[in-house]
């Protein structure tokens, strides 16, 4: 088997895993409705990567994802979550929360905080610095904008829940995946500056998780009743 092989190999167990997680769950479910979306992203990457036609280097890639992929899959039946994953964890079958409440609160989560640890655990296993692997890094910007809209689009209210709604606007205006992609991008050169500094990097990654947990709680801040979310439903 070679090497792209393998990649497309390890990173279609990871869309395999998601595609069970998300048939598992009830559709209102918080977690279902951010692993489906998470789910579009992941068969993006797997068919670049089985493709050639996309990343520079499709093993690294391919590392990187499954890294990344683990940390939401086990945060789901760790004995305690991560600080940025509870707040979806408490709330996921809240009815006062929107779905695209939670597809943004489970994105916030993963690229804030479990992407740049991601992308430190893949340096370390490839023994590469994270200068060689910002390349494909960025180039999955491309695939997650495409993808976020696409969310945005698809569980944006209806026309006849905007009263109840508005304050989505708000949210939506203040939360930017770019954003969010740059921050872990250089969370993740702080943490690999940090690698021979475990107290100082185990602070650091506390405190980042603790902030990406902040957010998250505020984006799935209830925006319906839940007499008027049971009619809606």
């Amino acid at each position: 088997m070679t090497t792209e092989t393998q990649s497309v190999s390890g990173v279609t167990v990871i869309v395999e895993r998601l595609r069970l997680l998300v048939a598992g769950l009830p559709p209102q479910d918080g977690v279902a409705v951010f692993g489906a979306a998470y789910l579009t992203v992941t068969e993006a990457v797997a068919e670049h990567l089985a493709a050639g036609d996309l990343f520079r280097s499709p093993a690294e890639v391919a590392a990187l994802d499954v890294l990344f992929a683990d940390r939401f899959l086990d945060a789901l039946t760790a004995p305690r979550a991560p600080a940025c994953w509870r707040p979806l964890l408490e709330f996921r079958l809240h009815p006062g929360v929107l779905p695209l409440q939670f597809a943004l609160s489970g994105m916030n989560a993963h690229i804030e905080h479990d992407l740049p640890l991601a992308v430190v655990d893949a340096c370390a296993a490839l023994g590469c610095s994270p200068e060689e692997l910002s390349g494909d890094f960025h180039r999955v910007n491309d695939l997650l904008a495409q993808v976020e809209e696409e969310v945005r689009d698809r569980l944006m209210p209806a026309p006849e829940e905007l009263d109840v709604a508005e304050p989505l606007l708000h949210l939506l205006s203040s939360w930017s995946i770019d954003r969010a992609r740059d921050a872990a991008w250089a969370s993740a050169v702080t943490f690999w500056e940090l690698r021979d500094r475990p107290a100082a990097r185990a602070v650091a990654a506390a405190a980042l998780d603790d902030a990406a947990g902040l957010v998250c709680r505020c984006l799935l801040t209830p925006l319906r009743s839940a007499g008027r979310a049971g009619r809606a439903g």
